[in-house]
C-alpha cells in the first residue's frame, strides 16, 4: 500500500483527506460512522467570538450538479465551543487532527478567537481563517476580496497564536494568485481553496428564491473545473502547501487536485449525499497509487502534464 503521509509544513497528516469547514459539524455528529483518526483532519464548523444563529430557513436547496447554501455561519461562539460537551471536549477523546476556523466582523474579532485558541489548545492542531465574511467596520466589504483587509486579518492572527494558519482564499477575486501570495506574505503557513461560489435559484412555481437569504454559495461537482483551475494557479505562485477543495467526490475528483498542485484535499459536499465519502476517497486514493505504482501521495502532487 502507498505511503499516504502528507507533510504540510507545520501540520503532518496521516493522510490527506479532510473535511471542509460547514460539511461535517463539529466532528461527533460523525463520530457514528466511522473513528474521527481515520481521516487526515477534522476542520469543524467556524468559531466566531459570540454565537450565531445563521439566516433564516430555508437555507439549503439542491440545484444541478451542486447544492446552493446559506447557513449563515450559524454556530456556538467561543465560550461553549471550548467547553461544551459536543464541541472541543469531546474532539479531546478522540486520537483526530483537529483545525478550527475562525470568522468574524471584525480583524479585533479573529485576533480574539486566534488568542482563545492559542491559550486553550489541546487537541487542536492547527487553525484555518474564513476570509470571507464581510468587515462590518469596512461597509461591509469582504475582507477576502481585499488585498489589504486580507493581509492585516492575518497578520493580526498570526501575532494571536503560535499554532499552524491556513488561510481559506475566496474565489470571488480575479488574481487568486495575488490573494494567496498577500496572505502568505502576512504570515500564512498554507492555504485552503476554494470557497462557495455565489449564486442563486427560484423556484418557477412559487416564483419565490428557493432559500430565503435568496442569494447563496454554490459548492459541489458543478464549482470543480473552477476549484482546479484556481489550485492550480495557486500552486504556480506560492512555495507554500496547497488545500484543494470544490466538488470532491470521488477519489478520481481528488486525483486532479492533487495533479494540478494540491497537497491535501478537503471533502465538503459530498458528506450530505454520504457519511463515508471521506473514507471513499482515501480508499480510492490508495487503489489508484498501486495501480500506477506510485509509492507516496507526494511524488502525485504538481504532476499535471502541460
Amino acid at each position: 500500500m502507498a505511503d499516504l503521509k502528507t507533510d504540510l509544513g507545520k501540520l503532518i497528516l496521516t493522510n490527506p483527506v479532510m473535511t471542509a469547514s460547514g460539511t461535517f459539524g463539529y466532528g461527533k455528529e460523525y463520530a457514528e460512522y466511522f473513528p474521527l483518526e481515520k481521516l487526515g483532519a477534522v476542520v469543524v464548523k467556524g468559531i466566531a467570538p459570540f454565537p450565531s444563529h445563521g439566516n433564516p430557513t430555508p437555507r439549503v436547496a439542491e440545484v444541478t450538479s451542486g447544492m446552493l447554501n446559506a447557513i449563515g455561519l450559524q454556530g456556538p461562539g467561543i465560550d461553549k465551543f471550548l467547553s461544551g460537551s459536543d464541541y472541543m471536549p469531546f474532539l479531546r477523546t478522540t486520537q483526530a487532527t483537529v483545525i478550527v476556523n475562525i470568522w468574524g466582523k471584525t480583524i479585533e474579532d479573529y485576533a480574539y478567537v486566534a488568542e482563545r485558541l492559542d491559550q486553550d489548545s489541546e487537541g487542536i492542531h492547527a487553525l484555518e481563517i474564513n476570509i470571507s465574511c464581510p468587515n462590518v467596520k469596512e461597509g461591509g466589504v469582504a475582507f477576502g476580496t481585499d488585498l489589504h483587509l486580507a493581509a492585516k486579518v492575518v497578520s493580526e492572527v498570526r501575532k494571536a497564536t503560535s499554532l499552524p494558519l491556513i488561510t481559506k482564499l475566496s474565489p470571488n477575486v480575479t488574481d487568486i494568485a495575488g490573494f494567496a501570495k498577500c496572505v502568505v506574505d502576512a504570515g500564512s503557513d498554507m492555504v485552503s481553496l476554494i470557497n462557495t461560489l455565489p449564486a442563486m435559484s427560484i423556484d418557477i412555481e412559487t416564483r419565490k428564491p428557493r432559500i430565503a437569504n435568496i442569494k447563496g454559495g454554490l459548492s459541489g461537482p458543478a464549482i470543480k473545473p473552477v476549484a482546479v483551475r484556481m489550485v492550480y494557479d495557486v500552486a504556480c505562485a506560492v512555495d507554500v502547501p496547497v488545500i484543494g477543495m470544490g466538488g470532491i467526490m470521488t477519489a478520481e475528483d481528488a486525483i486532479e487536485f492533487f495533479l494540478a498542485g494540491a497537497d491535501a484535499v478537503a471533502v465538503g459536499t459530498a458528506i450530505f449525499a454520504d457519511p463515508m465519502a471521506p473514507l471513499k476517497v482515501i480508499d480510492g486514493i490508495n487503489n489508484y497509487l498501486d495501480k500506477h505504482n506510485i509509492a507516496k501521495i507526494a511524488d502525485l502532487v504538481g504532476k499535471v502534464e502541460v
